[in-house]
């Protein structure tokens, strides 16, 4: 079988709008342009020229707050802990810092305010400390064995069981 030649009038399809040279032309400008803007809105740094620094810095919020719920589903009782003020709290601590995944986000925050955490999220945080090793940089790992002050107490895990002991805990 042979392909027929083209009728007459049907040029060959032209190049989509703002792809010159095919979709898979790699453009440094626009890369840049894209990665300064995901930055603006995740990590705290400069609005880059050419975006309404407004509707960034709104983004950047919205943003923030999604974090601080992300954190408190998986850390409720840190997240309690502040009650109203949580997404407020929180949003000041990361708007600097881009997320490592809401887990991580929460133990880091929960171990930058260890001092003041009130004592059942002081619970939370020494028995998640009990379970798993984290040293603020790698991704946590399962303990086989440890012990925690827990507040009243201590806090003893051994082969994933723990138990708490001592008074004034509820574990």
């Amino acid at each position: 079988m042979t392909r027929q030649a083209e009728p007459a009038g049907h040029p060959e399809p032209a190049e989509p709008a703002g792809h010159p040279g095919g979709a898979g032309d790699f453009d440094p400008a626009l890369a840049a342009a894209q990665e300064a803007l995901v930055r603006a809105m995740t990590a705290g740094a400069p609005v880059p020229g050419g975006f309404d620094a407004a509707a960034v810095r709104a983004a950047a919020d919205g943003i923030l707050r999604k974090r601080a719920g992300e954190v408190a589903r998986v850390w409720p009782i840190l997240a309690a802990s502040y009650g109203t003020d949580w997404p407020r709290v929180f949003a000041a601590w990361a708007a600097g810092r881009p997320t490592r995944g809401s887990v991580r986000d929460a133990w880091d925050f929960a171990l930058a305010h260890r001092a003041e955490l009130p004592p059942e999220a002081a619970l939370d945080l020494a028995l998640a400390e009990a379970r798993w090793a984290y040293d603020g940089q790698g991704e946590p790992r399962r303990r086989r064995a440890a012990v925690r002050r827990v507040p009243g107490g201590v806090a003893v895990q051994l082969l994933g069981r723990v138990r708490v002991l001592g008074r004034g805990t509820r574990r």
